[in-house]
């Protein structure tokens, strides 16, 4: 089952972009499309926790957002994340954080998805910082 042709790239991000967190938070996708999504977020000051890393709250957005658009592939735009879990298991610091999530199984009425988020830093080295696993499921 695959999502209908007319949900690619470019209306994912206005659908993204309809999000006022999102435009908050200054998320955007970089990639779309067979299973799998990437969503990625300047890291600035103002997303930091007290010790000068990225909020977790902001890499459980990011693995949020990315699950449910990378379940959007397949089961199409009209979906919600049904749940998720994350384990952080690195502080975030760098340039830009990065959450990839592909589809792990997916049927009519959910898609389960998993998600490596990361940091980038400024040389372009990556360093993986938190892995959620969720379930996208259909609004209709």
């Amino acid at each position: 089952m695959t999502a209908p042709v007319e949900f690619d790239l470019a209306m994912a991000r206005k659908a993204l972009e309809s999000q006022p967190f999102s435009r908050l938070i200054g998320a955007r996708l970089s990639a779309f499309g067979d299973g799998g999504a990437t969503l990625e977020i300047d890291i600035r000051e103002d997303l930091h926790q007290q010790n000068g890393f990225v909020h977790g709250g902001v890499l459980a957005y990011a693995a949020d957002n990315a699950l449910t658009f990378a379940g959007g592939t397949i089961l199409g735009p009209a979906v919600l994340t049904g749940g998720l879990t994350i384990q952080y298991v690195r502080p975030a610091t760098g340039r830009t954080l990065r959450a990839h999530a592909e589809v792990v199984q997916a049927g009519r009425r959910q898609a389960v998805v998993r998600c490596d988020v990361r940091t980038v830093a400024d040389d372009g080295t990556e360093a993986l910082c938190a892995v959620a696993q969720g379930t996208v499921l259909p609004v209709n």
